[in-house]
C-alpha cells in the first residue's frame, strides 16, 4: 500500500489511470510525468488539454499540502469550466480529502492546498503570491498584461507554469514564447494526432470553416490574420535591435 502510494505520488498519469480510471493518450502522458518547470501545450481543440491541465492541477493539490494552484483563462466563465473539471475528478477519488472550503470557483482542501479559478483581468490577480503550479488556458487570447502579472507569483516558490492554447494568429505571448522562448517544454499536437477525432470530421470541418480557420484550430498552426496588410516576416525583418526606441523604455521624451 505505502509502495503503491508513493508510486501515485511521484507519477501523476499512473495515479490517473489507477485511481480516476483514465487512461492518458501517449502524449498526455508524457506531459502528466514531465517534471519541466515550464510547459508549452499547442494542442488542436477536442485533443485533451483541459483534462490533461486539469489532472496536474489536482494531482499538485492532493499530493503537495500547501500548494496554490491558480487557474487563469481569458474570462472567469473559461476559468470556471476547467475548475467544473478539476471539482469533478476530485469527487471520483476512491478517498476524497476533505474540503475546508469548497465553492463555485474555488476550493481549499484539508491539507491546506488551494485550488482558485481566476478571470482574465490583471488587476484582479495581484493578491496571490507562492503559486505552485499556474494554468493559463486559452492563452493565446489572454492579454499579455496579464500574463505578466502571472509570472512573479512564481519567483519564491519555484512553481510551475503551464501555457497552453489553439493558436489565434502571429501575435501575443503564446505566439512569442512558442517561436522565441527559452526554457520551454513543447508540446505540439494536430486533430490528426487525436484518436477521438475522424479523419471525416477533419475534412468536413476544413470544407466548412475554410483553410485559415482549419490550420489554427486543427492543426495549431500560427497563421497570419486575414485582414494583415503586411506579412509577420517582413514586419520583423525590418526592425533592427540596434536603434533605440524614440518613446518608452531606453528612449527619450
Amino acid at each position: 500500500m505505502i509502495a503503491e502510494q508513493l508510486a501515485h505520488t511521484l507519477d501523476p498519469a499512473l495515479w490517473s489511470r489507477d485511481i480516476l480510471g483514465f487512461t492518458p493518450d501517449p502524449w498526455q502522458e508524457r506531459v502528466l510525468r514531465s517534471t519541466g518547470r515550464h510547459l508549452l501545450l499547442n494542442c488542436a481543440r477536442q485533443s485533451g488539454k483541459s483534462t490533461t491541465a486539469a489532472l496536474l492541477a489536482l494531482h499538485q493539490a492532493h499530493f503537495r499540502p500547501g500548494s496554490l494552484v491558480l487557474l487563469v483563462s481569458p474570462s472567469l466563465r473559461q476559468s470556471g469550466e476547467l475548475f467544473r473539471k478539476v471539482a469533478e475528478m476530485l469527487d471520483r477519488l476512491q478517498v476524497r480529502p476533505k474540503k475546508i472550503e469548497d465553492n463555485r470557483l474555488s476550493v481549499m482542501l484539508e491539507n491546506h492546498s488551494r485550488i482558485v479559478s481566476l478571470p482574465g483581468t490583471e488587476g484582479t490577480i495581484r493578491g496571490f503570491s507562492r503559486a505552485s503550479l499556474v494554468v493559463e488556458d486559452e492563452a493565446a487570447r489572454v492579454d499579455d498584461a496579464l500574463y505578466y502579472a502571472v509570472r512573479p507569483m512564481l519567483a519564491v516558490s519555484n512553481g510551475r507554469l503551464i501555457l497552453m492554447s489553439t493558436p489565434w494568429g502571429r501575435r501575443g505571448h503564446f505566439h512569442k514564447e512558442w517561436t522565441e522562448g527559452e526554457g520551454w517544454e513543447r508540446t505540439r499536437i494536430a486533430a490528426l494526432e487525436c484518436p477521438r477525432i475522424s479523419p471525416a470530421f477533419l475534412e468536413q470541418e476544413r470544407a466548412s470553416i475554410g483553410e485559415w480557420w482549419y490550420r489554427q484550430e486543427y492543426e495549431c498552426e500560427f497563421v497570419e490574420t486575414e485582414d494583415s496588410v503586411f506579412q509577420y516576416e517582413l514586419v520583423m525583418g525590418a526592425i533592427d535591435p540596434s536603434v533605440k526606441p524614440l518613446f518608452g523604455i531606453g528612449g527619450t521624451i
